[in-house]
Parts: C-alpha cells; sequence; structure tokens
C-alpha cells in the first residue's frame, strides 16, 4: 500500500511538473514580447532569418526597420548583422542584411557582418565574442517578438547585458504572429535550458 501511494505520489509530481513548467515559460515568453524593456547599449544585434539571394525576406526587413529606427534614436552606436546562408545561397543573411543597411543610409563603419549563425545558439556565441573582443557590454538585440526571451537569456547566459527591441512589423509582428510561435518558442526554450544551458539548435527559420 505504501509503495502504491508512493508512486501515485511521484506520477502526480511529473504530470504537475511536465504541466506547471511549459505553461511558465509560456506565460514568460508572451510577457516578454508585450513588456520590453528597450536601454541604450554599446551596440545593436540584428539576428538573421531568411534572405534569398542577398534581399531580405518581409520577416528579416522587419527586423532591419527596426535596426534602423533604434540606431537613428541613438540607442546604440553600432550595429551587428549576424547569420550564415543555407546551403546553396550564393550569401548570407549578415551580408545581405548589412547592405540593407547601407543602401538606407547607416555608414559602412558602424555596421559589422558576422556571417554565422543558423540558430540562435550559434549565432549568440558568434556576436558575443565580437562584443568581447571590442570590449562591448551590453546589447540591445533586434528580433521577433516571442524571440525576445530566448535570444536574451542565451546573451545573458554568455555574460551581456542584454536587452531587446521587438520588430513592430512585419509577419512575426505581435499583430500577426501565429500561437504556433509561441508554442515553437516555448519548446526552444525549454530545450536551451534543460540540456545544459547549450540546447538543442533549433532553425530559427520558421515560416520565412
Amino acid at each position: 500500500m505504501f509503495g502504491f501511494k508512493l508512486i501515485r505520489k511521484v506520477i502526480s509530481a511529473f504530470i504537475l511538473l511536465v504541466l506547471v513548467v511549459p505553461t511558465f515559460v509560456v506565460i514568460k515568453t508572451y510577457y516578454a514580447a508585450h513588456n520590453q524593456t528597450i536601454s541604450k547599449a554599446d551596440v545593436i544585434v540584428v539576428l538573421g532569418t531568411a534572405q534569398f539571394n542577398g534581399v531580405p525576406t518581409e520577416a528579416l526587413e522587419a527586423r532591419l526597420i527596426e535596426a534602423k529606427r533604434i540606431y537613428d534614436l541613438g540607442l546604440a552606436p553600432a550595429i551587428i548583422t549576424v547569420g550564415a546562408g543555407a546551403p546553396g545561397d550564393r550569401t548570407t543573411e549578415a551580408a545581405s542584411s548589412k547592405s540593407w543597411l547601407l543602401s538606407h543610409g547607416i555608414a559602412q563603419s558602424a555596421v559589422t557582418a558576422i556571417e554565422k549563425g543558423r540558430d540562435t545558439f550559434v549565432s549568440t556565441q558568434s556576436y558575443i565574442a565580437e562584443m568581447k573582443r571590442r570590449n562591448m557590454h551590453s546589447v540591445l538585440v533586434v528580433t521577433d517578438p516571442y524571440h525576445c526571451f530566448r535570444a536574451i537569456t542565451m546573451a545573458s547566459d554568455m555574460g551581456a547585458a542584454g536587452y531587446c527591441s521587438p520588430v513592430r512589423s512585419g509577419p512575426n509582428s505581435l499583430t500577426k504572429a501565429s500561437l504556433h510561435y509561441l508554442i515553437r518558442e516555448t519548446g526552444a526554450y525549454l530545450a536551451y535550458v534543460t540540456l545544459g544551458r547549450r540546447g538543442i539548435h533549433v532553425s530559427d527559420h520558421l515560416g520565412q
């Protein structure tokens, strides 16, 4: 009888954990998307997403529009674009992002392209290494609203003071982002924190 009660308690605790933890992360991800604290920083980082032959997709262009907006406001003196290319691409997300920024009035000296990373983890590793090389300590990440929580967690874990400036337009803005995106980000965050803060390398190109 005692053994049965113990097993029942363990099963109940497990079910509670399975339900409570993902729900908590959904709430945190949702809250972070809707309640951003945007601050001045040493650098703006534009996380990459899909581009085609050097032309940013609507999702990537939305990030670039936001990056230019906050740069013009004087929230940071420099911009880093990050992102590798997909197999067969003639250019990279970082290069196409830099080209867009230069063509929209940002000085070449202000923009650095890091052509690495097809996921948030590797992209964060790459730009954090560049920040450390340049003695930068704070970063204002530009990405999609539901991506903010995971992106800033990774930046903080790797030693930077992280803030997020989410897109205001495009297919992943708060007015258009799907519930699927929110659930996907919850899963990606849980994978990251449960696998020794390394996580799986989840592709960041959903629906783009």
